[in-house]
């Protein structure tokens, strides 16, 4: 006779199923966006060069130019506006992952953790396309791209996707309990990252008195460092990449603690909140 035991998959297996769970999930979450895969990449790579576009002229016009860092000013502008974009998506796709009331929960054997993966991981397989999309054309035909440690570089990119999904597993936890309050919340964070972020300046050109208002924000030290790695002769002084780290990890316990919570205590009504 067989145990109970030898019939219970191995942790091994577990995890393999797991895994293949949240890319069938992930798959979805992309084709979601956009029944067109190709025009929903198209349509992320346009915000950027729109984004792109309005820093340049505002930079211009205003005279910022001289604030950054001696190189190639699109590589100035584009570190600030690709971190900040990785990690506003990763904060609405995580927020706006489906919750424990959603009918996709009705089917075995997704869960909530399942589809917050899988909607962060599409948000990750979306950004990384764009950027290495956007850099290449930029290195093809306007001039050649010189990235001092494109490694590193690569690392902050995939810490500011880290970061925003931390920050969106609070707001989704909280999210059921003051969907409004939480919606508005969200919203001012993210405009307040337009300028709060330090796209526009490097930490070590700023007086101290105006420093202390930026360091609390985990953006902020990112985008900082990502410039030290991508420019070589740019050594980041009042940054760091062990405090957004820090902070990124104790936002992800917290959120996950508090999903646990929210969706103990889920109904099907807060669905109609979303």
């Amino acid at each position: 006779m067989i145990s109970e035991k030898a019939n219970r998959p191995s942790t091994f297996r577990s995890a393999l199923s797991l895994l293949e769970l949240i890319y069938h999930a992930t798959v979805r979450s992309v084709r979601k966006s956009h029944g067109n895969a190709l025009i929903g990449l198209l349509i992320n790579i346009s915000q950027t060069l729109i984004l792109v576009g309005v820093f340049y002229l505002m930079f211009s016009v205003l005279g910022l130019r001289g604030n950054a860092i001696r190189g190639n000013f699109l590589l100035y502008i584009l570190s600030g506006i690709f971190m900040y974009m990785t990690q506003i998506k990763a904060i609405r796709a995580v927020m706006n992952a489906e919750g424990p009331a959603s009918p996709m929960m009705q089917h075995a054997p997704m869960n909530t953790i399942v589809a917050i993966s899988a909607a962060s991981v599409s948000e990750l397989y979306i950004q990384v396309l764009s950027v290495a999309a956007v850099l290449f054309g930029y290195h093809l035909i306007v001039e050649p791209l010189d990235v001092y440690q494109p490694a590193a570089t690569f690392g902050m990119l995939l810490l500011a996707w880290w970061s925003g999904v931390s920050i969106g597993m609070v707001f989704l936890a909280l999210k059921p309990w003051a969907p409004t309050a939480i919606s508005m919340i969200s919203m001012i964070y993210i405009r307040a990252n337009m300028f709060a972020s330090g796209k526009m300046f490097v930490a070590n050109a700023m007086p101290g008195y105006l420093l202390v208002y930026f360091t609390w924000n985990p953006l902020f030290h990112i985008i900082d460092q990502t410039r030290g790695f991508a420019f070589i002769n740019y050594n980041p002084h009042f940054s760091s990449v062990s405090y957004p780290i820090t902070v990124s990890a104790v936002l992800l316990c917290i959120g996950l603690m508090g999903e646990f919570v929210t969706r103990r205590a889920a109904s099907i009504s807060w669905e109609a909140k979303r």
